[in-house]
């Protein structure tokens, strides 16, 4: 697994529940190291072993965890590059979900050797979607859930969306967009802030 996803585990973990948690977690999960390099290729055995023992450090299933993870990444101002990359998908939320049949493509522009699944939106009627989010990373649907729920707060929209574990390892998110204009969104300048 890409270290920039490691390294994305690890900041979440270690910002919201403190670096000696994080650090029982990597041992729990017989790393023999605490820190991921970002630039490197893990075994994702090991990284799967640090999801579970994320999941028993805080006694919570693994799919709330990963749901945390997702929101995080769009969340946190350390992570604000990831957030930039998806507002560029659209001015609206709509806008937003159609972007996601190319968000793959346009994380390997960014970072070339990083492989993320294959997301296919539909729409169904208007205001019902549904993202299928195809094999290749473990627990990528459920990151999603929580970057899509993310992003909806980010557009001020409000959306419920509902996880399905499908056959062949897909996942299907189900994204039922309630009202497009909820509450304010957060600010989104297209210039990056000098800092």
């Amino acid at each position: 697994m890409h270290g920039l996803i490691n390294k994305a585990i690890q900041s979440f973990f270690s910002t919201t529940y403190g670096t000696d948690r994080w650090i029982r977690v990597t041992e729990s999960a017989g790393l023999g190291f605490s820190d991921f390099e970002a630039m490197l290729v893990y075994d994702e055995a090991d990284s799967i072993r640090v999801l579970d023992a994320m999941s028993t450090e805080l006694g919570r299933p693994l799919d709330e965890v990963l749901e945390d993870i997702g929101t995080f990444l769009v969340s946190n101002p350390k992570v604000e590059s990831l957030r930039r990359l998806l507002r560029f998908g659209g001015v609206t939320y709509v806008e937003f979900l159609y972007s996601l049949d190319d968000l793959p493509d346009r994380a390997r522009l960014a970072v070339s050797d990083l492989d993320l699944p294959t997301l296919e939106l539909r729409e169904h009627t208007a205001g019902q979607f549904s993202l299928t989010c195809h094999p290749g990373l473990p627990g990528f649907g459920s990151v999603m859930v929580g970057l899509l729920r993310a992003m909806a707060d980010d557009y001020g929209a409000l959306v419920m969306l509902n996880k399905t574990d499908q056959a062949g390892g897909r996942d299907v998110i189900g994204i039922t967009l309630i009202e497009k204009a909820f509450a304010a969104g957060r600010s989104f300048d297209l210039g990056a802030r000098a800092g």
